[in-house]
C-alpha cells in the first residue's frame, strides 16, 4: 500500500516518524540499550562495559561555516546523553562546480571544531552530487559514557524543573545574521549583527552537559530544529509527560529579538543548537552550579503529569500550545529560495 502524502520542508513530524520510520529497526541487538524514538537524538550501546553513544545529524539550513556547525551539532547530541565525544565520521555532499578551495575551507572548519571539543575525525565520505544547491555536511558523532550513566530525554519525572542554557533561537540567530547580513544591515545596527554572527561560534553544549550530568540532571535534550518549543515537546513526548513553561522566563537575546522581529518569526520556534534543556529535581541549584562555571542557564518551567503542554504568557494567561510544524528558519528561507528559482 502506498503513502500519498507529501512531506513538508524541515524536520519530519513525529506522527510520520512513528508510522514510516521507527517500525524499520533492522535486526535487534542485545548491545543496544537506547533505540530511536521521538525526542531521542542518540543511540546507546553497551560494548564490554563501556557505553558508546552514537548520533547523526546533517546541516541543511546554513550556507556559512557548515563544517564547523556540523561537528558541534553532532557532538552536542552525544553530550546531551551524558557522554564525552570521542570522534566524528563526516559525509560531504558537494554541488557541481565546487572548487578545491571550498572543499579545503569546509575541512578546515571541521578540523577547527573538532579540536575545540577534543574529538578526532575518524573518516567518512566525500563526493560531488548533481542537483544540490549548496553543500550538505552530515556528521556521525561517537562518545563514551563511563560508569554506565546516561541521561536520555525520556528520563524526566513529574515535578522536575526545566532548565534552559543560553537563550532561545541561538543557532538560528547566527545563521540568519550570516546568511542575510546584507539585507539585515539595511534595518539593524552593524554592531548588533556582528554580535549575532558570533552566536554560531558558541554552539557547543558539551561543558553544560558535563556540569549538568554531575549536578543532578535526570534527563537532557539538545535544542535543535523547532527551537525551544520543539525540544520541549520532544522531551515531554519521550518522557510521557506534560509541561508548563513561563514565556517571560525564557531568555531571548536582544540580537535574536531584533532579527526575529525583522523577519516576523517566533524565537521560541527557531533552531537553537547551543542550548541545552535539562530536567532536574533542583533546577535552581543546577543553575547556580552552571553559573559557577561561567555558564548561563534559567529555570523556565516544570514537567507535569498527563499530556497538557501549557505556555503561560507575561500576563499570567495560560494556553495550550502545539508543536512547531517546521522550524522558523524555513519560513525565512523558503520565499527567498523560490525567488531565486523564478
Amino acid at each position: 500500500m502506498g503513502h500519498g502524502g507529501r512531506l513538508s520542508v524541515g524536520k519530519v513530524p513525529p506522527q510520520t516518524l512513528r508510522k514510516l520510520v521507527f517500525p524499520h529497526y533492522g535486526a535487534r541487538r542485545e548491545e543496544v540499550l537506547v533505540r530511536p524514538a521521538v525526542g531521542q537524538d542518540a543511540a546507546v550501546m553497551d560494548l564490554a562495559g563501556d557505553l558508546v553513544v552514537v548520533s547523526s545529524d546533517p546541516i541543511t539550513g546554513a550556507t556559512e561555516k557548515v563544517g564547523y556547525l556540523a561537528v558541534h551539532v553532532g557532538c552536542n547530541d552525544v553530550a546531551a546523553m551524558g557522554a564525552i565525544p570521542v570522534g566524528v565520521v563526516v559525509v560531504l555532499l558537494l554541488p557541481e562546480g565546487t572548487s578545491e578551495a571550498q572543499l579545503d575551507s569546509i575541512m578546515r572548519e571541521i578540523s577547527e571544531a573538532s579540536r575545540e571539543i577534543g574529538v578526532e575525525v575518524l573518516g567518512g565520505h566525500t563526493e560531488v552530487t548533481p542537483g544540490l544547491p549548496q553543500p550538505i555536511v552530515m556528521v556521525t558523532a561517537l562518545g563514551r559514557a563511563s560508569g554506565g550513566r546516561i541521561f536520555p530525554s525520556s528520563g524526566a519525572q513529574p515535578g522536575d524543573q526545566i532548565v534552559l542554557t543560553k537563550s532561545a533561537g541561538w543557532e538560528g540567530t547566527g545563521i540568519l545574521a550570516a546568511d542575510y547580513g546584507a539585507e539585515l544591515a539595511r534595518a539593524l545596527p552593524a554592531d548588533l549583527l556582528q554580535r549575532a554572527r558570533s552566536f554560531c561560534w558558541r554552539i557547543s553544549i558539551v561543558r553544560e552537559a558535563v556540569v549538568a550530568s554531575a549536578r543532578g540532571a535526570r534527563a537532557m535534550h539538545d535544542v535543535t530544529e523547532g527551537g525551544v518549543l520543539g525540544a520541549l515537546f520532544e522531551m515531554a513526548d519521550a518522557s510521557g509527560l506534560g509541561f508548563e513553561v513561563w514565556e517571560s522566563k525564557i531568555p531571548v537575546a536582544a540580537e535574536t529579538r531584533a532579527i526575529c522581529q525583522y523577519f516576523g518569526i517566533d524565537p521560541l520556534r527557531l533552531v537553537s543548537s547551543g542550548c541545552l534543556l535539562v530536567a532536574a529535581e533542583d533546577g535552581e541549584g543546577l543553575v547556580q552550579a552552571l553559573a559557577a562555571e561561567g555558564l548561563s542557564a534559567t529555570v523556565i518551567g516544570h514537567f507535569t503529569p498527563g499530556s497538557a503542554r501549557v505556555l503561560v504568557d507575561a500576563d499570567g494567561r495560560r494556553r495550550n500550545v502545539r508543536p512547531p510544524e517546521s522550524d522558523e528558519l524555513w519560513r525565512v528561507r523558503s520565499p527567498r529560495l523560490e525567488g531565486q528559482g523564478s
